[in-house]
């Protein structure tokens, strides 16, 4: 039977008590591995030039290759970049913070619509309010959970999931457009006006479409239900239920590593191609996550669609009356 309500809790969030232990113990160490990766910036600049490339060869292209690459090999690139435009908003590229922004722009123009500063803004309060009702923007609506139950309407909800996850946030959890986002809009929409002209529609639609489907039914788009959903009945040491999974496959090279995701959440500091090193560091912290961690990714799709008891109300939620944004 699928469940009719979120998994409540009266717990804080599991990352900041344990991150204040880890600090504890290994301070100077876990603090060693704070700041930008700056290596990144390479890899932004060549995945923006080669999706770039890749529009203007598909150009005059059929409809049937734009649809198809727009998938294999777009969708994958833009979905990396996607995971580029996380790393930019914790500021773990440069030091400063406007180059972070500026390349949030960049990292951005191949998905030919404003990601970065939305993102940016709502991905923070999720940081700061994890599973904390009203406030934390990554939580599925009640209207979700009671609607996406069935087998084929839970397919729908992961094709869905690139709308359902821009839109919720805007919907439900509004907030002041800022100037970031306002330039950004002016920024993204010139060079998708510079494309139209120079290219031609289609080469506009293919990474338009990379990005839908790049985060829908797609192998690295399995990470947004993975990472928070509540997979099993497990209790963890504290007698609490499990809300966040890592992943240490080999997807996370495709992903600046976003699969360590518990380590994610109690160091948003600390970039994700350093990660790993949490668990040298302090592996006690890390042998109960490792051992509830994911396998496979793509399997999270197969069970999310199949397992009854796997919903949009598969998530913890804690209700907090003095949590407010600032």
């Amino acid at each position: 039977m699928y469940p009719t309500d979120f998994i409540y809790t009266h717990n804080d969030e599991p990352h900041a008590s344990r991150r204040k232990e880890m600090l504890e113990k290994y301070g100077d160490k876990i603090k060693s591995l704070y700041g930008p990766d700056t290596r990144t910036k390479y890899v932004i600049l060549f995945l923006v030039g080669l999706n770039l490339a890749s529009a203007y060869l598909l150009r005059d292209s059929p409809w049937w290759l734009i649809v198809l690459l727009s998938y294999v090999w777009g969708g994958t690139i833009n979905h990396w970049l996607t995971l580029a435009v996380h790393e930019l908003s914790h500021n773990l590229v440069f030091e400063s913070q406007y180059m972070n922004i500026l390349f949030g722009f960049i990292a951005s123009i191949p998905h030919g619509l404003p990601t970065f500063g939305t993102f940016k803004k709502y991905h923070l309060i999720h940081h700061r309010y994890q599973g904390y009702k009203g406030i934390d923007p990554d939580l599925p609506t009640a209207i979700e959970g009671r609607f996406f139950t069935s087998k084929f309407s839970k397919f729908m909800f992961l094709v869905l999931q690139p709308f359902l996850y821009s839109f919720r946030p805007m919907i439900f959890y509004p907030g002041d457009i800022s100037k970031e986002e306002i330039v950004q809009y002016a920024f993204q929409f010139f060079f998708d006006f510079v494309i139209l002209k120079l290219w031609g529609a289609k080469a506009l639609i293919y990474l338009v479409l990379g990005l839908l489907l790049g985060s829908g039914i797609h192998p690295l788009a399995a990470h947004f239900i993975a990472e928070h959903y509540v997979w099993n009945n497990k209790l963890n040491k504290k007698g609490n239920p499990i809300e966040t999974y890592s992943y240490y496959g080999p997807l996370n090279y495709l992903t600046f590593f976003v699969g360590y995701h518990n380590e994610h959440h109690d160091f948003p500091q600390i970039p994700g191609s350093r990660l790993h090193n949490l668990h040298k560091i302090a592996p006690e912290f890390y042998t109960e996550i490792k051992e509830t961690a994911h396998k496979s990714w793509v399997n999270c799709f197969y069970r999310f669609v199949m397992d009854p008891t796997i919903t949009p109300f598969k998530r913890v939620l804690r209700e907090n009356k003095e949590a407010k944004k600032d």
